[in-house]
């Protein structure tokens, strides 16, 4: 894991998220990519440079919200893009080669309600990288308890797992793995695949409606420092994916949430 990208909004959390980031990027070694979409609207009358007059705004922003960190010894790298944020993340992943995108779970949404604002909520739902959503306020602590949360053991995916592990070799962390099975499992489901079984420290399963639940019930019980998830289409938060904002009302985590999504 050698390449962390940083999308980074206005939001006063923006460079705690960022904070965290660096933090991780220290302790494995990795560079930071701190990045900010913009966008132009074109009105009759308007300046011929207003391209280059937002990007070098943008670009002065970045710089600040740097320059308010403690990099440690991190290589930071700035990119602006113009366009949306799932689109830029795509190119600049194509032309990098992004192993994990650390995003603040309210991004630009200043709703108090919110858990995953629109930036980071579309992320997870378009994106086909690793996301590690960080709440509000979080500051980084080692990795040494992770709840891994899901309803069928099959991983057909070759890369789905790569961030989880190399968190789990890097950290010597635990892997308590939680397995829902629903009213519609299937008995394949309870069969776990060869490198979850190389991961876990626990198995817990539970019966629950949904996966969505029996987190609800089991994430106090192992107190985790991370939750991990699939991205699966008819996996876990299946209605929450649906959308580009989830509230905290419909979930809500006080650890980083690792959402691993199967190129």
């Amino acid at each position: 894991m050698k390449h962390i990208l940083v999308p980074i909004g206005s939001t006063e959390n923006a460079q705690k998220t960022l904070q965290y980031a660096i933090d991780f990027a220290s302790e494995i070694n990795a560079k930071v990519f701190v990045f900010r979409a913009y966008s132009v609207q074109s009105k009759a009358g308007t300046m011929k440079n207003v391209d280059a007059i937002i990007e070098k705004e943008t670009n002065l922003y970045l710089r600040t919200m740097v320059n308010i960190c403690d990099v440690k010894n991190v290589e930071i790298k700035l990119i602006s893009a113009k366009g949306s944020v799932v689109d830029s993340v795509e190119a600049i992943d194509q032309e990098l080669g992004i192993d994990l995108v650390i995003v603040g779970t309210k991004s630009n949404s200043i709703k108090e309600g919110l858990f995953l604002g629109r930036t980071a909520g579309s992320l997870v739902k378009k994106s086909n990288l690793a996301i590690l959503a960080v709440p509000e306020n979080y500051e980084y602590k080692t990795v040494s308890n992770i709840l891994m949360a899901f309803k069928s053991g099959v991983v057909k995916s070759k890369t789905v797992l790569k961030p989880l592990e190399f968190i789990v070799n890097k950290y010597k962390a635990q892997v308590n793995l939680l397995l829902v099975k629903t009213p519609s499992y299937k008995e394949e489901h309870l069969v776990l695949h060869k490198d979850l079984e190389n991961l876990q420290s626990t198995l817990t399963v539970t019966e629950n409606a949904t996966t969505f639940q029996g987190v609800l019930e089991n994430i106090k019980t192992h107190n985790p420092d991370m939750l991990c998830v699939f991205r699966r289409k008819r996996g876990f938060f299946k209605k929450l994916w649906e959308k580009n904002t989830i509230l905290k009302e419909e979930f809500y985590s006080n650890v980083p949430l690792l959402v691993l999504i199967g190129k």
